[in-house]
């Protein structure tokens, strides 16, 4: 019992002590021992990496998970090391409803068959979505949580001790100066002032031991920075396949739409937007998916319910043709289309009434409508 208590007792005075020397440094009636330029560096470098890793988590966090209720939720299970529940994606339950308001209204009308299509594109969406935000928090979320929860909380510790370490050092350094200059006036024995320097030297040397722990830690932040950008590769991988799966779905839905369409309303026509561009790879997403721009959706030179324009009675305007150089391989989709070969250079020239998606091409001979995302125009 008496032990514990001078063990208080001294702890309270340690405290007292650290509090006062804090306080006259900040009033500037004491010194303060500096650290050197590199060491406060390296502080102010941690710092800004557990700062911006803070941002990127929780903006992360958003992306995957928009509601902040759900948000919430997960990081109680979390913090109570309970399996998250599965949560049906937005996806997934917009696919639910139009699947029964087809079955409602009639599975086998235009309608219903069409819900039905748009239904299951959307089941696979809700379905890569989910698989993108569980790749996504296993490979990038919990990397980012485990260094502000592991590394960074041994750092902290190790500055505070490094802290403590110093106002200790530096009170000690007060109480010799005090001491050397009472001695200079005969009021106080010589032992006094030999109490005061060997306590000066063990807190420097308790202080020097600390501050080398914590520049060690310190520098370890570039290891960080390694792990956290093979991190933020995955994480572009992950979110690049899943937005290519995302295009490959919408496309096979356009295709299936637009030749229903056709048989719906006869009197109206739908191109293809598909591009001749290299099928999906998830070897090699990030290389894909920049090869797949979007055509337009309606490849029409007319209005609608105006009969189509016969190109070979079409002749280039006297001025306002331009060269362009294509940017990707383009199948055209029936005879009124002019095919295109990446890198080739053809003559382009648009004609009162036409679709701003779409301009005249030429190609020695050959003549036909051509896509305007498919094309770089040049000066």
């Amino acid at each position: 019992m008496d032990f514990n208590m001078k063990k208080l007792a001294s702890d309270a005075g340690i405290f007292f002590t650290r509090a006062v020397q804090f306080t006259e440094e900040k009033f500037g009636q004491a010194e303060k021992t500096e650290l050197d330029a590199n060491f406060e560096n390296l502080l102010a470098r941690a710092d800004s990496t557990k700062n911006w890793t803070e941002k990127i988590l929780r903006q992360t966090e958003v992306l995957l998970q928009p509601n902040p209720s759900a948000r919430v939720e997960e990081f109680l299970y979390e913090k109570l090391d309970r399996k998250v529940p599965s949560r049906v994606t937005n996806g997934e339950l917009l696919a639910q409803y139009m699947a029964e308001a087809a079955s409602e209204l009639g599975p086998t009308t235009p309608y219903g068959k069409t819900l039905t299509r748009v239904a299951e594109a959307e089941k696979h969406l809700g379905a890569a979505e989910r698989d993108f935000i569980h790749t996504a928090s296993i490979n990038f979320l919990t990397p980012l949580r485990n260094f502000l929860e592991g590394d960074w909380k041994t750092i902290s510790k190790e500055r505070r001790l490094l802290q403590n370490r110093r106002l200790d050092l530096d009170a000690c350094k007060a109480r010799l100066k005090k001491a050397k200059a009472a001695e200079a006036k005969a009021t106080l024995w010589n032992d006094e002032v030999d109490k005061a320097e060997q306590e000066l030297r063990v807190a420097q040397t308790e202080f020097d031991r600390q501050a080398e722990v914590t520049r060690l830690l310190l520098e370890g932040i570039s290891s960080t920075h390694v792990n956290h950008l093979r991190c933020l590769h995955e994480f572009v991988e992950s979110q690049t396949t899943y937005y290519a799966q995302c295009y490959r779905h919408m496309l096979d839905l356009q295709k299936q739409l637009g030749s229903s369409q056709g048989a719906i309303f006869p009197g109206t026509f739908v191109g293809t937007t598909e591009p001749a561009s290299p099928p999906l790879s998830s070897t090699s997403p990030t290389t894909t998916v920049a090869t797949m721009p979007v055509g337009p959706s309606v490849a029409g030179l007319a209005p609608a319910g105006e009969a189509a324009l016969c190109l070979e009675e079409v002749a280039p305007p006297a001025s306002g043709t331009r060269k362009a150089r294509v940017l990707y391989d383009y199948e055209a989709a029936d005879s009124s289309e002019l095919a295109l070969l990446a890198d080739e250079l053809i003559t382009v020239y648009s004609l009162p009434g036409m679709d701003p998606d779409w301009l005249i091409g030429e190609r020695g001979n050959k003549k036909g409508k051509v896509p305007v995302t498919y094309l770089e125009l040049l000066s």
